[in-house]
């Protein structure tokens, strides 16, 4: 890897593909500001024009939760039933869900 290249920050690319909803995690590069990993993020990651739409963000701008801390984070919502609809009784009107 040139000098150079290793002086650009590092982006993360997500390309949203013809038949998604969502956009998708396809990897990283490295580009000199946004708009140059926008343009190697299409040339990379969408060369065979399977992708209608990208976002690029700079990788130091991502917060990560810690895997060590899963159990505080996550496990607060299991006590929360309501959030869950398992004990609601559907009208036999409704028909099936």
């Amino acid at each position: 890897m040139s000098a150079a290249l290793k002086e650009w920050p590092l982006w993360e690319v997500f390309v949203r593909s013809k038949q998604g909803l969502e956009h998708k995690h396809c990897g990283s590069l490295h580009a000199s500001d946004a708009q140059h990993a926008l343009e190697m993020a299409r040339d990379v990651y969408t060369r065979r024009q399977e992708g209608v739409s990208i976002w690029v963000l700079p990788s130091a701008q991502i917060t990560a939760s810690n895997p060590d801390d899963k159990g505080e984070l996550f496990d607060p919502a299991a006590d929360k039933i309501y959030r869950h609809p398992t004990f609601y009784e559907i009208p036999e009107a409704v028909g099936h869900m």
